[in-house]
């Protein structure tokens, strides 16, 4: 009977260090495939096994507490994801008078009548409000204001006319 009772305790304690090394084994490997979904760099990857590997349950938790806080797919859709995001904000034009999206061919706003384009004088191609020339056919776009004088939309400071001089600045042709 103590025979069998030794047998039952042996196969008992080989059944758990197996037990108890496949557990090992499993951990070490997790956190290699962790890692290198984690890192592109082959040398973290590597201290992290060996560090799991020496100090088993501690070196996990030691990994865990200082992994990165993604992985590197959920990084690329983060990433594509705020692409397109600023793709589909840089497509949607909105109003500077009240925010609301606009489309692209509009000439004003129909929420607050802001005006946002005008037409070309000669191709009615649209423009944008400060263009002083259409790039579709090259022509000028000025336009007259009731008095007869020229009307920009330059924003840049236009020379304005010098004040006359008063008669009596002015050097008289008679000599004396």
């Amino acid at each position: 009977m103590p025979d069998s009772l030794n047998d039952i305790l042996l196969v008992a304690t080989v059944f758990a260090a197996v037990v108890i090394a496949a557990f090992w084994l499993a951990i070490v490997m997790w956190a290699y495939r962790d890692m290198r979904s984690r890192s592109r760099d082959p040398l973290a990857q590597f201290l992290v096994a060996v560090l799991v590997f020496l100090l088993n349950v501690p070196g996990l938790f030691i990994y865990i507490l200082l992994r990165p806080r993604e992985t590197l797919s959920a990084a690329y859709e983060r990433s594509l994801e705020e692409e397109a995001l600023l793709q589909e904000i840089e497509e949607r034009p909105s109003c500077p008078g009240c925010g609301q999206r606009v489309q692209h061919n509009w000439q004003a706003c129909p929420h607050c009548h802001h005006r946002l384009k005008k037409a070309c004088v000669n191709c009615d191609y649209l423009l944008e409000l400060p263009w002083n020339i259409c790039p579709r056919c090259t022509v000028s776009q000025v336009s007259y204001t009731s008095d007869g004088t020229i009307a920009t939309n330059s924003r840049h400071v236009q020379p304005s006319e010098p004040d006359p001089i008063d008669a009596k600045w002015v050097a008289s042709q008679q000599l004396d």
